[in-house]
């Protein structure tokens, strides 16, 4: 057996990094994805950024995105109700009307710049529609989001002030609107949480804070990301535009050919919280493991020809990795995936032609949500 801390042959399928260790195959991500020894990292992203103390203890103990064992489970299974595919398939006609008020101003000029006009703003309405936030509050979100989320960007020394200010701004706001739908239910996502009961459990107001948060924080740079990874995409790929737009039926694997091809989170991070062994390795107590969703969703054992980008790909029995894998798969999938496919079968047909306007700008690949900054396109006026 070999010790990871130890050394490893020159070639191997673990990979030695700065901060620990990486793995990019398809079998070996899932497998320790899978393996509940194996704890999220992200509460150690202040620590592997170079910083004392980070956010708060208490608040990085009490997200569900960081927390593990029974109380995670037991978080999860209280919300999971809120986050079937029928919960979700509500919101789909609201969702097509977001939609066709972002696009309505730009279908006539034939050209548009996709990430400010159309990813950027998409997902917000949403996100305060499912929650019940009311719309002269979705700048307020949208805010929100962006500064909390420059917790990944990989400049933790600057951004953390911004980042606990706009934390601290949100648990007030959330905090304000629980006391409401505990006195005033309407029928929305935060009034079923609170009224989710499970043999006599229900979910504390720290809890239903930290869900909303998870809620809102998840779900929006991820699919504003997601979505301009998946029209610069299509731009290089006009024939499968076309075919989407001939037939929408293909939205839906599309999409999972979209994240697999070309994911906006491509990478996790994971922490052995015990002696761990795998595949010959011993991995020690705190050896910090990325999984290279990236490099996993492209591994040739899991996809034949894996750069080839196709929505009319035969399945392979290996769902992509870019919603997660294991305990920490991403409870809003269903959201997600109905927010994609409702824009891709859209735009698909409202803008027609679509093609690259010059080159696109793309954010670090340090990032840990990355997608294009900047996305200008043609397509044929009128759509």
């Amino acid at each position: 057996m070999l010790d990871a801390v130890g050394g490893l042959p020159a070639e191997h399928w673990l990979v030695r990094t700065p901060f620990g260790f990486a793995l990019t195959g398809y079998r070996d991500a899932t497998a320790l994805l899978a393996d509940r020894r194996f704890h999220s990292a992200l509460s150690l992203l202040p620590t592997l950024a170079g910083l004392e103390g980070g956010l708060p203890r208490e608040r990085r103990q009490r997200s569900i995105l960081a927390m593990e064992g029974p109380e995670h489970d037991r978080l999860r299974r209280l919300a999971s109700p809120a986050f079937t595919p029928r919960a979700t398939d509500r919101l789909r006609p609201f969702i097509r009307s977001v939609l066709d008020g972002l696009l309505d101003p730009l279908v006539e000029a034939g050209r548009a710049e996709l990430v400010t006009e159309v990813c950027e703003p998409y997902p917000i309405p949403i996100i305060c529609e499912l929650l019940g936030a009311p719309r002269a509050d979705w700048e307020l979100f949208s805010g929100w989001a962006v500064d909390v989320f420059r917790i990944f960007d990989n400049d933790l020394a600057k951004d953390r002030p911004v980042i606990e200010a706009a934390l601290g701004e949100l648990d007030a706001y959330v905090s304000a609107m629980i006391d409401r739908r505990r006195r005033t239910p309407a029928d929305d996502l935060l009034s079923r949480l609170i009224a989710v009961e499970e043999q006599g459990e229900r979910m504390s107001t720290p809890e239903l804070v930290s869900m909303t948060e998870a809620v809102l924080l998840a779900g929006t740079d991820t699919t504003r990301n997601q979505l301009g990874c998946a029209l610069a995409l299509f731009a290089h790929h006009p024939d499968q535009w076309r075919a989407l737009a001939e037939d929408p039926t293909l939205a839906a694997p599309a999409v999972e050919e979209v994240m697999r091809h070309s994911g906006a989170v491509r990478a996790t991070l994971r922490v052995a919280a015990e002696a761990v062994e795998h595949r010959d390795v011993l991995f020690p107590p705190g050896t910090v493991v990325a999984m290279s969703l990236a490099a996993a969703n492209h591994d040739p054992s899991a996809w034949p020809d894996p750069l080839r980008f196709d929505i009319a790909r035969t399945t392979s029995g290996s769902p992509q990795l870019t919603f997660g894998w294991g305990s920490h798969h991403c409870l809003g999938a269903s959201l997600a995936r109905a927010e994609l496919q409702e824009a891709l079968a859209l735009l698909s047909v409202r803008l027609p032609e679509l093609a690259v306007e010059g080159s696109i700008e793309w954010k670090p690949p340090t990032v840990g949500i990355w997608g294009p900054r900047r996305l200008p396109v043609t397509f044929r006026p009128g759509g």
